[in-house]
């Protein structure tokens, strides 16, 4: 609740959802998220709404004392002792591929050199961790690159392009089929739509005017691999890391020319509203995906 707060006191100051996040670095939309969850938490109204425009109501200015006087104790407890810059908590989101790859050499790097500090990590699909970021409720995040512009106020980091390739079953690529065959034939397991990486699945789809019989719909790398390996069909799916080697009754066919990528990287809130030390956890992730 603590982000919620300090918000809430921001919004106090500047007048306006809109005010209170481009001084603190949330778009208006994260800002009245906020809001909303803090007064549900409550369980009563800290604004009177009118329009756009959203005042204190008398439940509102009490609380806000309540606050200030909170967030002032809260600081206290932070300034205790010399070493509060060495320790503390950071949250982070982490799509699945990535959290049993370059995540995992980066936080024991990380761990290494800042033992002091915690480090919850947050799973999740790439759109529901940049609205976590967007919000202050996330540090950072590894996700997918979003197929649309984020919000301004968040930084980008490219991390690896991951190139897609056509799972099959050993048994139907056999005799030279090629990837182009097989998805017109053969039962299509699909990357889910509603992720990053399923939209660009469906886009190559679209573009290269392939017809496809779909059988199953998920998000799950993992699992996809796995139903390949039991012959239930083809799918379209990142060559990544965060996977275990292929089974030996599957074969990854290149796509040639007709290659994608999906784009991983690290979406960050504005350096002003981020702690110092989420810039070398960055760092370390970077170095572990060989940035």
């Amino acid at each position: 609740m603590l982000n919620e707060l300090k918000t809430f006191i921001a919004v106090s100051q500047y007048g306006t959802f809109s005010g209170a996040g481009a001084r603190i670095g949330l778009t208006q939309s994260a800002v009245s998220a906020q809001m909303q969850r803090l007064e549900e938490e409550l369980g009563f109204q800290l604004f009177d709404r009118t329009g756009r425009s959203a005042t204190l109501n008398a439940a509102g200015r009490e609380t806000l004392a309540l606050a200030e006087e909170m967030m002032t104790l809260y600081a206290r407890l932070s300034e205790r002792s010399g070493g509060a810059a060495e320790s503390g908590m950071l949250r982070i989101g982490a799509i699945a591929s990535a959290q049993v790859s370059l995540l995992a050499d980066a936080l024991a790097r990380f761990r290494d050199d800042r033992p002091g500090w915690r480090i919850r990590v947050v799973p999740g699909v790439s759109l529901a961790l940049l609205g976590q970021v967007d919000s202050g409720e996330l540090d950072l995040a590894v996700i997918i690159k979003p197929p649309f512009a984020p919000p301004s106020e968040l930084e980008w980091r490219p991390l690896v392009a991951e190139p897609f390739v056509l799972l099959a079953p050993k048994k139907l690529a056999r005799g030279g089929r090629s990837w182009r065959e097989l998805l017109r034939s053969e039962p299509f397991i699909r990357y889910d739509r509603a992720s990053f990486g399923g939209r660009l699945v469906d886009r190559f789809l679209r573009r290269a005017r392939l017809g496809v019989r779909d059988a199953v719909e998920l998000d799950e790398l993992q699992a996809i691999v796995q139903l390949v390996a039991r012959g239930m069909g083809v799918a379209l799916i990142p060559d990544t890391a965060g996977l275990d080697k292929w089974p030996a009754s599957v074969v990854a066919l290149e796509l040639g020319d007709a290659t994608f990528e999906r784009e991983i990287g690290l979406v960050l809130r504005p350096r002003h509203s981020r702690p110092v030390v989420a810039d070398a956890l960055a760092d370390c992730i970077a170095g572990a995906a060989g940035g």
